[in-house]
């Protein structure tokens, strides 16, 4: 054994075995840690862009007509490192936009294609998105033309009208407005799985029985696929079981049956599926897990030329009609022509083709004068197999406009379901229609109220003797609606005063129903009383009433503070109101008002789906932290219990939730098995305090939001945690402001 040179220095080291990021991490420490950076992901560090881009008014300047015509131009040509199926980019390009959007999902909005996030891991290389990566590349002349003034998730989606448009389809329209993100999504949870194109962890109950539900928030089927497995749940080759998934999927996707059967033979009158190599093994692995002289792409084919009639998708291999670059019926005619009998693909995948041998054929999408059998998936065959699907079809089958327009509708929803209302829509080819799923509002037809006004009205609802735990509990019940993933919710419209919401249990009916029968009656008065066109909304009036009681609240706790206030809400109708979509928004557990729908968490910690809600808010950890904290001393509780008021002076807004949670005067003890109920234990005495839930407990607990709650307990802390809570609470009540600048 050599002996070691005492004399060398000893600053030294001949190797590096890890640098920033190399495992293991804090994850892999402490599974069960609280991730309260995912409040900070997609920052503006993060962007390439300067943080005082305007994306609209770029936007603005764009020539789209000319930006159309480089698209066509694209979609009509070829290149030699991926050539263009029958000579056109169209349907690759429909696949990719239909991709990008079909992520979405109506239980917590996540998903779609806003964001662009199809660019970027897990999306970027999931089995479902094998070769989209080629259509980006393609895209990317023009999205460098054009530079930041289109984004990519407005260039995908246009991309796909023009590749519907210029093979014979009316598009219903488009609007832009789409901000892309500048880095993975790493906090969307799509399922417990962890191996692709897998499904044994989401589901309840079995395929066929009354017990079969798919977990919230999920909206695919399997691990990694937009919708559903194509040869059947666990590729079964049962069109039946096939048609439940389908039912399942597209209506997490707010789509109904119609839309469902329209989206469906809509997309499939065009291209074709690829599945044409007898080893898909040796296919490479995706974008994210390729070598790094790959660039960024993935799955290349060493197959033959490793592209066009070579190339590899889901390996399913064909096309559904005899001219797949055209808008017409022959889908859904070939569906129901034709017998059908179960067949295997090249690769080994289960797919159908007619049983009658003299049956139409289609083209070879490479090779001239090569000609294949038609094609049908498993979940093709499931709309003619499900009575409700079939009804569907038969009814677009004699009816080829009725199945435009709804095709061209359900197309419209599908890319454009997560952009919120339609003040975010840019560009000259916005419908003038409002829709019912965009949440639509009446424009302002009035004057709004000014200074004077406002001053008068605080004191009109100071003068109603409501507490500021009503006034604040109702307006945020009303506000805290909204949701940062697909723009739904918020205040304005005043939808708490509707159906389904004014009916929630979390948002306390009977109070909800005193309060807005107080403000109604003020509203009434007010506009009564004016001898001009200006009005106030009881939609500002819940908002304002909310502001007014927080500074009354302030001004108690000797900290007095101006809360701002931007009129301009209107009501909205029940007409305007879809009740069954709206349902989606209730909370099913809500930490801000310690509210937890028995037995709806399982396998997830209380303070985890708090985080989530704070995330669907677009809070920051410190605006979480205040507004907590501020909610707390109000006396917001949903049905006024004292969980986490941790304070003698209920209704001013103190300081006193985190000097009393971060004191070591102090010591919680659990109440329950379950751990989610505490009680704060006088060290000294012995004496019960105060109760918590873990929805208290955790900005103790964790060591990233103790911080903050440390910070807002110092000596200098209560003025900055009433700055940090009036801006917060601001943010969330113009969150859905989307009609003004904010």
């Amino acid at each position: 054994m050599t002996e070691p040179d005492l004399t060398a220095c000893p600053f030294t080291g001949s190797r590096a075995t890890g640098a920033i990021g190399s495992r293991p991490r804090l994850e892999d420490w402490y599974p069960d840690r609280l991730a309260v950076e995912q409040l900070h992901r997609n920052t503006p560090q993060a962007s390439p862009l300067e943080p005082d881009f305007d994306y609209a008014h770029a936007f603005s300047k764009l020539d789209l007509d000319e930006v159309k015509r480089d698209i066509f131009d694209l979609l009509n040509s070829s290149v030699d490192w991926w050539p263009s199926d029958y000579g056109h980019y169209g349907p690759q390009m429909i696949r990719m936009a239909w991709h990008a959007a079909g992520t979405y999902r109506i239980a917590d909005g996540r998903g779609g294609v806003g964001g662009a996030l199809q660019r970027f891991a897990p999306i970027s290389s999931w089995e479902d998105n094998g070769n989209i990566d080629k259509s980006h590349r393609l895209l990317l002349p023009i999205k460098q033309k054009y530079g930041a003034a289109l984004s990519w998730g407005d260039l995908i989606v246009l991309t796909g009208n023009c590749a519907l448009e210029s093979m014979g389809f009316p598009t219903f329209g488009y609007g832009g407005g789409r901000i892309d993100e500048a880095e993975p999504d790493n906090a969307t949870w799509w399922g417990p799985e962890f191996e692709m194109v897998t499904r044994d962890k989401r589901w309840q109950g079995e395929n066929g029985d009354g017990e079969y539900v798919l977990d919230n928030p999920l909206g695919a089927t399997h691990q990694s696929l937009i919708y559903v497995n194509p040869e059947g749940p666990y590729a079964n080759g049962d069109p039946a079981a096939s048609a439940r998934d389908i039912r399942i999927s597209f209506g997490r996707m707010a789509m109904n049956d119609e839309e469902t059967v329209a989206l469906i033979a809509g997309g499939h009158a065009f291209g074709k599926s690829h599945g044409g190599i007898s080893d898909p093994e040796q296919v490479g692995p995706p974008p994210d897990a390729a070598p790094i002289e790959a660039m960024g792409l993935g799955w290349m084919n060493p197959v033959g030329k490793g592209y066009a009639e070579y190339t590899m998708t889901n390996g399913i291999e064909g096309s559904w009609t005899q001219n797949p670059i055209q808008w017409d019926n022959s889908y859904l005619e070939n569906l129901f022509k034709f017998d059908w009998v179960q067949t295997t693909s090249p690769s080994g995948a289960i797919q159908f083709e007619p049983a009658d041998p003299s049956a139409p054929k289609t083209p070879d999408a490479h090779q001239d004068g090569v000609e294949h059998n038609l094609m049908m998936m498993v979940s093709d065959i499931a709309l003619k197999v499900d009575a409700d699907y079939r009804a569907v079809c038969e009814k677009f089958l004699s009816d080829f406009d009725a199945l435009t327009d709804a095709f061209a509708r359900a197309w419209f929803k599908l890319t454009h379901r997560d952009m919120g209302p339609t003040d975010r829509y840019l560009g000259p080819e916005v419908p003038a229609e409002d829709l019912l799923w965009q949440d639509p509002i009446p424009s302002l037809d009035h004057p709004v109220i000014g200074d004077a006004e406002i001053v008068d009205l605080k004191r009109r609802i100071a003068d109603t003797g409501l507490s500021v735990s009503d006034l604040v509990g109702t307006a945020w019940a009303s506000a805290s609606t909204y949701r940062d993933t697909d723009k739904r919710g918020g205040a304005n419209g005043a939808r708490i005063g509707l159906e389904p919401q004014k009916s929630w249990e979390i948002n306390n009916p009977p109070r909800v129903d005193r309060v807005l029968d107080a403000l109604r009656d003020l509203m009434d008065v007010f506009n009564a009383e004016r001898d001009d066109d200006m009005r106030v909304s009881l939609a500002d009036l819940i908002v304002l009433s909310g502001c007014a009681a927080i500074e009354r609240a302030a001004e108690a706790a000797g900290t007095p503070v101006r809360v701002p206030f931007t009129p301009g809400r209107m009501d909205t109708t029940t007409e305007l109101t879809d009740e069954d979509s709206f349902e989606w928004l209730r909370p099913r557990v809500d930490g801000f008002r310690n509210y937890a729908e028995p037995g709806y968490a399982v396998g997830v910690l209380a303070e985890q789906l708090f985080l989530d809600r704070a995330a669907l808010l677009g809070l920051s950890a410190p605006e979480w932290t205040a507004l907590v904290g501020g909610l707390r001393v109000l006396d917001t509780n949903w049905d006024g219990q004292r969980h986490g008021v941790f304070t003698e002076r209920l209704g001013v807004l103190t300081n006193d939730f985190f000097t009393n949670l971060t004191s070591m005067q102090y010591r919680w003890e659990p109440t329950d098995t379950d751990g989610n109920a505490f009680t704060l234990v006088d060290r000294d005495s012995g004496r019960t305090a105060y109760t918590a839930t873990r929805c208290d407990l955790v900005f103790g607990s964790n060591l990233q939001l103790r911080n903050i709650a440390q910070h807002f307990a110092a000596a200098d802390g209560h003025e900055r945690f009433v700055a940090t809570f009036v801006a917060s609470w601001n943010k969330v009540m113009m969150a859905d402001r989307y009609d003004v600048t904010k």
